[in-house]
């Protein structure tokens, strides 16, 4: 496998990526599981190795990607909600866009600089990942946030050390500490048994599956092809019953979710299919359209389980974790779901 190069960069935003510079962005220790404490309206909770105390219940938020305003969103915050990033990077849930048409944007295809996040006064910042925070890209970096008085938190399975191993669980620490957080604990407890319902409905499907197919996840830029195989990616296509054709112990992913890889190199492996993350509609047909034409005798590409996941999905800290799982699983096994 080659080494990164400009696919990994495009991950960083397209697949919730960790950047290198993020170690500057956040503590470097893994996300504690630990509940967050309150005290006299104040909520105190660990997050990605740091203490983060939030004095009051925060009425201007600021969600770092779509994937984070979506899940405010949904946990009845949008009347809070003073600014929203990346939002031209992806499309909010039709169901959720008309919530946010009026919330200003930040930045519309990247985190927004400190300079334009600070000046709409949150309080409270949420972000799928420590990128978001890193001060060489001109980023509010945490201890700024902290300097002015705004409290930051990182998806659980965005934290530096966490974003290797993150799982699809990792969601629920975040809505239980988003729940006390918001004052909101009955919509958060909701959201999480409504999730971890459908993960059942999941789990009992492919427990009935005796020949699990082997499965490669990938993203195309172009003509770059990247795999992915570690990570949330990872445990959301264990999940769904794969066999992952890529996996945490394999070398090229030690010290980074993804690697980019040769065609020759994916053709050898002969998935059963392909899972690969798109933004849009143009970039799901370009990336059909490659797959084709370079693989026509692979097998994901001859029976046609090719199969397209929002980059919303798979970013940290949002309920496509727990939905993208139950889209792959029953574009695998569609039998074991009739």
């Amino acid at each position: 496998m080659k080494p990164r190069t400009r696919s990994a960069s495009i991950l960083m935003t397209a697949l919730g990526g960790l950047s290198i510079l993020g170690l500057t962005g956040c503590g470097a220790g893994v996300a504690s599981a630990q509940p967050p404490s309150s005290s006299a309206g104040s909520v105190t909770i660990e997050n990605c190795g740091r203490t983060v105390v939030v004095p009051e219940t925060p009425t201007a938020v600021v969600g770092l990607h779509p994937s984070q305003t979506e899940l405010l969103l949904r946990l009845g915050l949008a009347d809070r909600l003073v600014g929203q990033a990346q939002a031209t990077a992806q499309a909010l849930p039709a169901d959720v866009a008309a919530l946010a048409a009026d919330v200003p944007v930040l930045g519309a295809d990247s985190p927004p600089n400190r300079e334009a996040l600070l000046a709409v006064e949150p309080d409270f910042v949420y972000s799928p990942t420590t990128y978001e925070f890193t001060a060489e890209q001109g980023f509010a970096s945490i201890e700024q946030l902290q300097e002015a008085g705004v409290a930051a938190y990182v998806a659980t399975g965005g934290c530096f050390e966490r974003r290797m191993e993150g799982t699809v669980d990792d969601l629920f620490i975040d809505l239980e500490n988003l729940g006390t957080i918001f004052d909101v604990e009955d919509k958060a407890e909701s959201l999480i048994d409504e999730s971890k319902a459908d993960l059942a409905v999941v789990d009992a499907a492919v427990e009935q599956v005796d020949d699990k197919l082997r499965v490669a996840q990938i993203y195309v830029d172009g003509t770059s092809l990247t795999a992915v195989g570690a990570g949330i990616e990872y445990d959301i296509l264990r999940r769904a019953g794969a066999d992952n054709v890529f996996s945490p112990e394999d070398a090229a992913f030690g010290d980074f979710f993804a690697a980019e890889i040769t065609p020759e190199s994916l053709a050898a492996e002969s998935p059963d299919a392909l899972v690969f993350a798109v933004t849009d509609p143009a970039h799901e047909a370009a990336t059909r359209a490659y797959l084709t034409a370079t693989f026509p005798d692979m097998p994901a590409v001859r029976d046609d389980r090719l199969i397209a996941i929002s980059t919303a999905d798979t970013f940290p800290g949002t309920l496509g974790n727990i939905s993208v799982v139950h889209q792959i699983a029953q574009a695998l096994y569609p039998d074991a779901f009739a």
